[in-house]
């Protein structure tokens, strides 16, 4: 699915304005479900996700869903995975359950590159600026249904697409609860 460019340049303004603390105002058609979050991560591992990090989503569905991953905070220069996880953040980071996928893998856990790939799952991999600054845009044809995305964990390293290894990105280093 192709995003009409000033949509996708709201997104990211919007996340600029959310970070600055500002209620982003986004307008946005009656057949458009736009969803967000923002606030402080739950951190899991603080030497890979300082203290004071933040993320903010938006996910935006019409004829597909295009995410959007802002990161502050974050080690600089560093490689990240991110998707969509099952359930909401927890305690630790297998609270949040395995990745949201469109079409649910009946092996668990799901690295069968069938399933485990970024067009059945929201995946956001990013690498990190100088600063600890990351963006990341997911963009998938399809749209949530009943089933929906609890949360968005930050995981470890980018996310492996081979046989056997496909989804993976490392241990969960920190997680944000979405409104999919």
């Amino acid at each position: 699915m192709r995003i009409v460019p000033a949509i996708l340049s709201s997104l990211v303004v919007a996340s600029a304005v959310a970070f600055a603390g500002a209620t982003p105002a986004l307008a946005t058609p009656h057949d458009f479900h736009v969803a967000s979050a923002n606030g402080p991560l739950t951190v899991y591992n603080p030497a890979l996700v300082p203290a004071g990090s933040r993320a903010h989503v938006f996910a935006l569905s019409a004829l597909g869903t295009t995410t959007v991953l802002a990161v502050h905070g974050l080690l600089p220069n560093h490689e990240y995975g991110a998707h969509a996880h099952a359930k909401a953040c927890g305690a630790t980071g297998d609270v949040a359950g395995p990745h949201f996928q469109y079409t649910p893998d009946p092996v668990t856990p799901s690295v069968d590159p069938a399933y485990a790939n970024p067009r059945n799952e929201i995946w956001l991999d990013f690498t990190t600026d100088r600063l600890g600054t990351g963006v990341a845009v997911s963009s998938v044809n399809w749209t949530f249904g009943e089933r929906r995305a609890k949360s968005v964990v930050i995981h470890e390293t980018h996310t492996h697409t081979d046989p056997g290894h496909a989804g993976t990105a490392g241990a969960r280093l920190a997680c944000l609860n979405v409104d999919f």
